[in-house]
């Protein structure tokens, strides 16, 4: 970043903070980055260019914190309290990374973040630090650690979201294989949803929500009954 041009390479007072959450082998987890010399974890986010939209800027967060260009992204609240930063927390901020307090002071105002959310399956996403984290984790989104800033709060919206929106946005996710069994798919929601579901009443939720759809029997050997594998129905994609 250069702090000459900063001020005018950025739009002012607007950033995008970005909750990826990860799903992998019936857990939820999130990824969280912790600042350099700070006893607290942040979420993945950064300013937006004047050259690009709000959600070019988050899917670019993602990019470089993941490696992954295909991620389903939706943005989901804009977080505008007038003490979420204060002046003194940034001012550490620039110290913390050796930063002249001078020559960033642009930095120093109040920002508006707009909060998206996405979700990966975590156990093929290899995350990456940058110049102002010196490491990263993926976190119980349910036990998280101390957050910097408002971050908690960002992270429990999404969260809100997810279970809220989860009906309508399934098909997006892509956090199944191509085919895959109703188990399969009651595990993912009862995971996220933390909570069970009998499975009778499942499997009829699922059906007549009319996105599913049935294939070939899933043959195992064994002799007990194979049971079906399902696909989402071809359809337009969700998200941004």
């Amino acid at each position: 970043m250069d702090a000459r041009l900063g001020g005018e390479m950025y739009i002012p007072q607007l950033s995008v903070d970005c909750v990826i959450f990860g799903f992998h082998d019936h857990q939820l987890k999130v990824l969280l980055l912790k600042p350099r010399k700070y006893d607290f974890w942040t979420l993945p986010g950064g300013l937006v260019a004047q050259t690009e939209g709000v959600d070019e800027a988050a899917q670019r967060v993602l990019r470089e914190r993941t490696s992954l260009t295909d991620i389903y992204l939706e943005q989901f609240r804009v977080f505008g309290d007038a003490g979420r930063a204060t002046i003194d927390t940034m001012k550490k901020f620039l110290e913390n990374n050796d930063l002249d307090v001078a020559d960033f002071s642009w930095l120093l105002k109040r920002y508006v973040s707009v909060g998206y959310y996405a979700l990966v399956d975590f156990s093929v996403i290899k995350p990456v630090t940058d110049r102002f984290s010196e490491m990263y984790e993926w976190c119980d989104v349910r036990q998280l650690p101390e957050m910097g800033f408002d971050h908690r709060e960002i992270a429990e919206k999404a969260l809100e979201t997810l279970q809220l929106m989860l009906d309508h946005k399934l098909v997006g996710f892509n956090l199944l294989s191509e085919t895959f069994t109703m188990n399969e798919l009651q595990s993912l929601y009862e995971t996220i949803l933390n909570t069970p579901f009998r499975r009778n009443n499942f499997q009829r939720k699922m059906l007549n929500l009319g996105i599913l759809e049935r294939v070939e029997k899933l043959y195992t050997g064994a002799a007990n009954k194979a049971p079906y594998l399902y696909k989402f129905k071809a359809g337009p994609a969700s998200g941004n």
